[in-house]
Parts: structure tokens; sequence; C-alpha cells
């Protein structure tokens, strides 16, 4: 069984009376993408700075490749970590290329990996410009590439796409890809869900310093028993005649049905057995709405407390 990258048990931090992120246990293999999602304020900031070692818990543990990232002793893993934070900023009077040679000797690396990474996020064109004279999706592929420095193990990255237009954000997504393919574990922190789902292993789902859910998207979506919207087309009307589909019809549509997930394949099969069938167009829910449905549920617990206190 292979060592997790980073792992949290009971991690908790506290400031005062606030929770910032209740007691967490989780854990990040090699090789992993995990999507980190949650409103505002939901604690996925302060489990990055966890990891990070930037904070210390207050209960509990954190460990990153073996060892606690706040000890005297990580130090010579955080080279072989990247990190970009939600607001990057840097120094506006020096060029794009000063700023990424300047963070990567830090790490031990030159100015020829500088200008590789400049040329891999975009913007080769602008380097000898002050940082000043940077759009703010400028500013987010510099900050990319600082992070990319040294192909690091781990890569934990704060709202990435925000400010990235399309097709910035396609070749952002390509290169964390491709980290991953080389055995790089990332923390993908976004409240930008449409485009994410198919780059994550596994997500996990926080609100209010509290994990919501953690899994596979076909983990969340069996958990959270959301219907597969199926629509077949050409058969006029013979679903609702047909006794083992009419009770999947919504009111709404009489051409659309609701599936539980288990009882997908058999819905389908009894549809292609209809004559008339021109085209069948089947939707699992997304990773939108099952964050969505899992929120709405932490909200209506919370407030069932609240009347019962």
């Amino acid at each position: 069984m292979n060592t997790p990258l980073v792992s949290l048990n009971e991690a908790g931090k506290t400031y005062g009376q606030l929770d910032a992120l209740s007691a967490m246990t989780m854990s990040l293999n090699e090789g992993e993408v995990l999507g980190l999602f949650g409103h505002n304020g939901a604690g996925k900031t302060t489990m990055m700075k966890l990891i990070l070692g930037v904070i210390s818990p207050s209960h509990g543990e954190v460990e990153v490749m073996g060892m606690a990232p706040d000890s005297k002793e990580a130090w010579h893993c955080r080279s072989k970590v990247g990190y970009l934070p939600e607001n990057v900023s840097f120094y506006e009077q020096l060029t794009g290329l000063e700023v990424l040679t300047y963070f990567a000797k830090l790490k031990g690396f030159n100015k020829k990996q500088a200008i590789d990474l400049l040329e891999q996020v975009g913007i080769t064109h602008a380097m000898r410009r002050q940082v000043k004279t940077y759009s703010k999706g400028m500013r987010q592929r510099l900050g990319l590439a600082q992070a990319f420095i040294g192909e690091p193990k781990l890569l934990l990255l704060d709202e990435p796409t925000v400010g990235l237009d399309p097709i910035a954000t396609r070749d952002f997504y390509q290169t964390v890809d491709q980290l991953k393919s080389n055995g790089s574990s990332v923390i993908l922190c976004s409240h930008v869900l449409p485009g994410v789902e198919q780059h994550i292993d596994r997500a996990m789902i926080l609100s209010s310093g509290k994990l919501l859910a953690m899994g596979t998207l076909s983990e969340l979506r069996q958990q959270a028993a959301l219907p597969v919207v199926i629509k077949p087309s050409g058969l006029n009307g013979a679903v609702a005649q047909d006794s083992k589909l009419n009770s999947f019809i919504t009111s709404r549509c009489q051409n659309t049905l609701m599936v539980p997930e288990q009882e997908k394949l058999s819905v389908l099969k009894q549809l292609l057995s209809l004559n008339g069938l021109d085209d069948i167009h089947v939707e699992s829910a997304n990773l939108e709405q099952v964050y969505q449905h899992f929120l709405l549920q932490h909200e209506q617990a919370q407030q069932v407390n609240e009347e019962q206190g």
C-alpha cells in the first residue's frame, strides 16, 4: 500500500470561538487530482494553508510527504510544492521574466526554466514588460507559471481559472492533466464547477468548515441519489402507455423520464424495444447539481437544528 502524499487526521483550525475548519480526515495519493469545493468561508483556503505549513492545526495531525509541513524538517520538501494563491500579486515594477526568474532561483532553478514556463503559459510576448502593465488574465498566467516551477510533486491551486479566457482555461487543464500523468498530485480549489469534473479524480465539498461529502463523482451521485434524466424522441406517447416506463415520467414533460441510477439500464433496454425510437439523450447529474444537493441538504439540517435549539 502506497503512503499517501498528504494526510489529515482529525485536523482542524480554530480562531477563538470560530471553527475555521472542523476535524478533517482525508488523504491524497500520488498522481491524484482532488477538487475542493465550497463557498467563501467554507474552509478551503484554511485547509490549503494547513497543508502548506503556513499555519499549524489547533488539533489533529497534518502530514505532507511523510512529515508535518509546519516542522523545521519539512523545509527541503517545500521546493517540491507549488502554490497559487487566490489573489496573486507580484512586484509591479519588475518584468514578467524578472519575477519568474526570482521565484525559480528561490527554488534552485535557473532563468532557462523561467523562460520555458512563460512559453508554456503563453505570455512570452510580454515577458520583458513590467507586471503593472499586465491584465488580470496575464497576471493569473504568471501566477500559474510560478506554481509550476520545478514540476512540483504537490500542487495547490486556489481559484486557478479566475480571469482566464476559455482558451487559457483549456490550456491550464491540459497542464494539470500533464502534471498528473507525470505523477504529481493536485488540489484544485474552485468556484467555477463546469469544466472541472473531467479533470479531477475525487471531490471534497465543504461548508462552514465542515466536510459535507467526499468521493468520486459517481460515488457522490450515488450518495445524493440524484436521478438520471432520459429523453427519448420519436415515440409519440408510447412511453406514457408503457406500464414499465410511465412511472418515471415527470409531470412537467411527457417526454422526460427521471430514473434512479440503478434502474438506468433496464429503462434504456425497454426504450430500445419500442418501435419508432429515433434517439435517446441520457444525462447524469453533473458536479454542479451534486454540489447544490449537498449544500441544500446541509442548509436544511442547520435550519432543523436551529428550530429545535
